[in-house]
């Protein structure tokens, strides 16, 4: 029986989960990963922090290519997945109608915990698994169900990312309370309270939230069993999904499936591994699945391994801004809001959208004119590019204002996180709160050094008012004059 509306799900056995038992508090988490991934940053550049959250149930993921995903589930757990059985295993396979002489992989257990092995050699782009949507569990599941009417009207949970430790847990709880409210203690008959707990919410949120797979998520939410057995690792590919939802051909014909693909080639009794997603960084696989990558080397040569770092930054419209208005109107028109994350990845430099999205944060003086209406269809093409010095420099000013103090309201260096992660740490909380947070101090300082460069560079850039002489042939390309101005 399952519950995925108003954020919650009861599962099924299939999950094969893990719980922790004692949680780290949201106070203890926050203090380790001082600092957080957020950056926000408004006129007066007010900051905020925001820290990878703790996560349960999350997924195991196995070592491969020297990269460790440690896993906070680890620390304790009310489950215990050698529990389950091989028996077990091959009784899920026959109720959900699957050929068990059919598959090219089986679930069984790995070195941490439940994962999909090879049972004979694969090729990439193999098809692993096909899961027709009638095994799977989703928001119609429950509609059908014998709860279904209770919880009628309850909105369905996406798949947004909250972006601290404090936030998750403070936003499980308040839909807990919600859902009890609304939805519990009206059908007490339905719902046993002593099984419909918090420590069960969060569990089963958990679940939820580390085994959906885009694009089945939001309206079209879904657990897919079996699927959900295939555990991350790091896999060299051309960046497409390891699987994708085929569509059925219509009524009498074949139905939706979930179909998993070999990323790689695997030997016979390799445990198959899939990437859960090459762009996501340390900070949301924490908050999303519960473990960060962990390269084994040296302290020096983790230093360069930066291949998970990122920092998610958010950027917002001041309300008392004296252009709030029009600026929020160019915002929504161009399909973003008053408030904005940007999530910023090493080695590529601020994203153009944010680059024109400060521009229009900062806009004042003189170049308020493009706030005019006879500009706004087209004013965020004119702030794609450097608008003026003045406006310019005051991006530069707010960003190298927002990263130097986020980068000081760290307890520690990168230095001495790299030398702590060298020395080893044995609580995995914390060694995975020092990974997320080294990577997005690494991210901070080169944003940084971008934007001091680019500071540096600002006499060398053409602005608004040159490229509009020069589209009007009022200035040559070499920034003179034309001769014809000066004829009578």
């Amino acid at each position: 029986m399952a519950l995925l509306l108003g954020s919650s799900v009861l599962l099924c056995s299939h999950s094969c989960s893990l719980r922790p038992r004692g949680w780290r508090s949201s106070k203890d988490v926050a203090k380790i990963l001082r600092g957080g991934t957020s950056l926000r940053i408004s006129r007066n550049h007010e900051l905020g922090s925001r820290s990878p959250a703790e996560v349960s149930g999350s997924r195991r993921a196995p070592a491969v290519r020297q990269v460790i995903a440690r896993n906070v589930s680890t620390v304790s757990s009310d489950v215990d997945v050698s529990n389950h059985s091989s028996e077990d295993l091959e009784s899920l396979i026959s109720r959900l109608g699957i050929s068990r002489e059919a598959l090219v992989v089986k679930p069984d257990r790995v070195q941490h915990g439940i994962g999909l092995i090879a049972k004979r050699d694969l090729r990439k782009g193999e098809e692993l698994l096909n899961v027709p949507k009638k095994n799977w569990i989703t928001i119609e599941t429950v509609r059908n169900s014998p709860i279904g009417k209770a919880v009628e009207g309850q909105r369905p949970w996406g798949s947004q990312l909250l972006g601290s430790t404090l936030a998750f847990r403070e936003y499980v709880q308040n839909e807990f309370e919600r859902i009890r409210s609304e939805v519990l203690a009206p059908n007490m008959a339905i719902f046993d309270p002593s099984v419909f707990t918090f420590e069960a919410f969060s569990w089963a949120f958990g679940i939820l939230r580390s085994r959906t797979f885009a694009p089945l998520t939001g309206e079209d939410l879904a657990l897919v069993p079996l699927a959900d057995f295939v555990n991350h690792g790091t896999i060299e590919n051309d960046g497409k999904p390891s699987w994708e939802l085929r569509r059925g051909s219509g009524l009498f014909g074949s139905q939706d499936a979930l179909i998993l693909k070999a990323p790689r080639d695997f030997k016979a009794g390799q445990e198959v591994v899939m990437d859960y997603g090459a762009e996501k960084g340390n900070g949301q696989l924490a908050l999303e699945y519960g473990f960060v990558e962990l390269p084994e080397m040296d302290a020096a040569a983790f230093l360069q391994s930066r291949s998970r770092d990122n920092f998610s930054l958010t950027l917002e419209i001041p309300e008392g801004d004296r252009f709030t208005d029009d600026k929020l109107d160019v915002a929504e028109i161009n399909g973003f809001g008053a408030s904005v994350s940007f999530d910023i990845a090493p080695g590529q430099g601020p994203p153009e959208d944010m680059l024109t999205y400060l521009r229009l944060m900062v806009l004042d003086g003189p170049d308020a004119f493009l706030l005019e209406a006879l500009f706004r269809a087209s004013v965020w093409g004119h702030i794609s590019l450097p608008v003026s010095r003045e406006n310019e420099e005051a991006v530069c000013t707010a960003m190298l204002d927002g990263c130097r103090a986020a980068v000081d309201g760290y307890s520690t260096t990168i230095d001495e996180d790299v030398r702590m992660l060298g020395a080893g740490i044995d609580d995995p909380r914390l060694q995975m709160a020092v990974v997320a947070r080294l990577g997005e101090k690494r991210v901070l300082r080169e944003l940084q050094g971008w934007f001091e460069a680019h500071l540096a560079r600002l006499d060398q850039l053409e602005y608004y008012a040159e490229r509009r002489l020069r589209d009007l042939g009022l200035i040559d390309d070499k920034g003179y004059m034309t001769p014809w101005v000066f004829k009578e």
